[in-house]
């Protein structure tokens, strides 16, 4: 349906290229609520920006956990310098410092990129309704 190219490459720009997936998906989505679609074109498109979501709900659980992970590891790791304080420690406390930011940044734009999705979820069933109504 819908072609995603990215000129960015690499590992580290993995999180860019998801939120900007949710936001062309986004754009399809509201193209095709602009046209006047039949009950069976806008079915179609509510089954598929539904399993858009359920994909987006999976890819948050996942990124929910690590985020934990790190930020548990992140305390751990801080916990460890207030003790056992050394260049090492302080060196390894902001390297995962900066690393549980960059997370929770991440899994707040996820959070509400699906939140936002779920209002057009909304959208798309409410059309349908005014569809099928006579």
């Amino acid at each position: 349906m819908i072609k995603f190219t990215t000129k960015r490459g690499g590992i580290f720009t993995y999180g860019y290229i998801m939120i900007d997936y949710m936001k062309k998906h986004e754009i399809y989505v509201e193209e095709m609520l602009e046209k006047n679609l039949d009950e069976k074109k806008l079915r179609e498109l509510l089954a598929y920006h539904d399993k858009q979501i359920q994909w987006m709900q999976h890819e948050r659980l996942a990124h929910l956990i690590v985020m934990l992970f790190v930020c548990f590891f992140m305390l751990l790791i801080f916990g460890f310098t207030v003790i056992q304080t050394s260049v090492p420690s302080i060196i390894l406390s902001v390297i995962f410092l900066v690393l549980s930011i960059a997370y929770i940044i991440h899994y707040y734009r996820l959070e509400n990129g699906v939140q936002k999705w779920y209002l057009i979820s909304n959208q798309i069933k409410q059309r349908l309704i005014t569809v099928t109504l006579p």
